[in-house]
């Protein structure tokens, strides 16, 4: 029986957001479309599995055809991210359930309740498992933060050296969920050892990019890599952890028993089908065209008057300041979610705004990329979310004269709050959202999805 005739409410819904994505413009650098392959191990049979323990020691029988599942996805990682002559030095865990519990269970296993972490500051770039204050990172261990320079909004390695010689943390996290730029995974080996501490690279977002030598690599230089398995992957969500062996076996042991029970097999088989698809030629192309896609939507959004935090990009995300727009983050987000375009606001460095509502906009290529959309559908995509954010131009907007204009009121923020006084806000509004819907749909049917 299918979801459809069994359970028409959920069929329903699930069918609602597959169409969301279908017709949108997902541009959440977080977020991508995984394959129709991965999509099939996720939902086999192998998720009626029990597999406690790993492989040749489970504490369930039945698990021949599991091990050797779990064996592969192990082997493919270590062939994706490690040259062969290093494979005995590192061990590879692929049973967390996510990022966020994978860096946990590295913290647990290595460090005792209170001793100092110091990682990147959640307002600067950072991820909540960094050690932020409301996450368990920042409760259970002391939190050391450090940031970006205030006028480069660049890592500033001297200061990062200057705070872990001062604070002389057990264990220094490098790596982002919102800098757009490369990460010096050498210099940072340099600061750790000057304090003998553990170094673990959080590359959640730029794996993708790091496996397909699009980015310089952690391996070299880091004792811990820690990963999620989708973003730039194109994998399911779920995490990887590689450890060198003097620290594997604590992190496996904080895995299983210590933080979670059985392994879900069906993610372990997408993340072994996810790995090999990127192990393939074509992927490091994929890579590369995130990349190219990338700075062409940052320019052309720079040239439509945005700021750019960094001035640009090396990855596969965006980070603007909205304040000389007169617009916030959750506004943003709020006008182009309106017409199917999906990006997420995020706070920016020295942000005067809370994080619910902050200054910036997060946006990311990998997930049209994965449609086949290059540099002319970026530049189409950025003239369109400009047009949406900025003021319209009176002259392009036909049937309206300039004196029905307010001064200094943006006509969309004005129509998103309702203001009933000037006409001009909500009909130029409903006709730059009507034209990009149409531009949309075009889009979106030019570049399908497989599913």
């Amino acid at each position: 029986m299918s979801p459809k005739t069994t359970d028409p409410q959920i069929s329903k819904l699930i069918k609602q957001e597959t169409n969301r994505q279908k017709n949108g413009l997902v541009l959440i650098a977080s977020e991508n479309f995984v394959s129709p392959e991965v999509l099939t191990a996720l939902g086999s049979p192998l998720t009626n599995k029990y597999s406690e323990g790993y492989p040749n020691k489970r504490y369930y029988g039945g698990n021949e055809f599991i091990d050797q599942i779990e064996n592969l996805t192990i082997a493919r990682a270590k062939k994706l991210f490690l040259p062969k002559k290093q494979w005995l030095k590192w061990e590879v865990n692929v049973q967390s359930y996510s990022g966020s519990p994978a860096n946990l269970a590295v913290y647990f296993a290595l460090l005792k309740p209170n001793d100092k972490i110091m990682g990147m500051a959640l307002d600067q770039g950072g991820h909540l498992t960094h050690g932020h204050a409301v996450n368990l990172s920042g409760k259970i261990f002391r939190s050391i933060k450090y940031g970006v320079n205030p006028k480069t909004n660049l890592l500033d390695y001297v200061a990062i050296e200057k705070i872990a010689k001062k604070e002389k943390p057990q264990l220094i996290i490098c790596g982002a969920t919102a800098y757009p730029r490369q990460i010096n995974f050498e210099r940072f080996q340099k600061i750790a050892k000057k304090v003998n501490a553990i170094l673990i690279a959080d590359i959640s977002h730029i794996a993708g990019l790091i496996a397909s030598n699009c980015h310089p690599s952690p391996f070299p230089y880091c004792d811990i890599i820690t990963t999620t398995t989708h973003k730039t992957l194109r994998g399911p969500r779920a995490a990887i952890i590689f450890a060198k062996k003097e620290y594997s076996d604590k992190i496996n042991k904080m895995i299983f028993p210590g933080t979670q029970g059985g392994p879900h097999e069906n993610t372990i088989a997408a993340i072994a089908t996810a790995l090999n698809e990127a192990l393939k030629p074509d992927f490091k192309k994929y890579i590369q065209q995130v990349i190219v896609n990338t700075k062409v939507l940052a320019d052309t959004l720079k040239k439509n008057g945005f700021k750019l935090i960094t001035n640009g990009t090396d990855n596969h995300l965006i980070l603007l300041d909205l304040r000389k727009n007169n617009l916030s983050g959750k506004e943003a987000e709020k006008l182009l979610e309106e017409v199917g375009i999906y990006v997420n606001r995020n706070t920016i460095p020295f942000d005067p705004n809370p994080p619910f509502n902050p200054s910036g906009l997060r946006l990311g290529t990998p997930a049209l990329t994965s449609r086949g959309m290059r540099e002319k559908e970026m530049k189409t995509i950025g003239e369109l979310i400009s047009k949406l954010l900025l003021n319209p131009d009176d002259k392009k907007i036909k049937g309206i004269k300039p004196q029905d204009k307010p001064r200094g009121i943006n006509p969309v923020l004005s129509a998103l709050t309702r203001d009933k006084k000037h006409v001009f806000c909500p009909l130029a509004r409903l006709i730059i959202k009507k034209e990009a819907r149409l531009i949309i749909k075009k889009l979106t049917s030019c570049f399908p999805l497989p599913y």
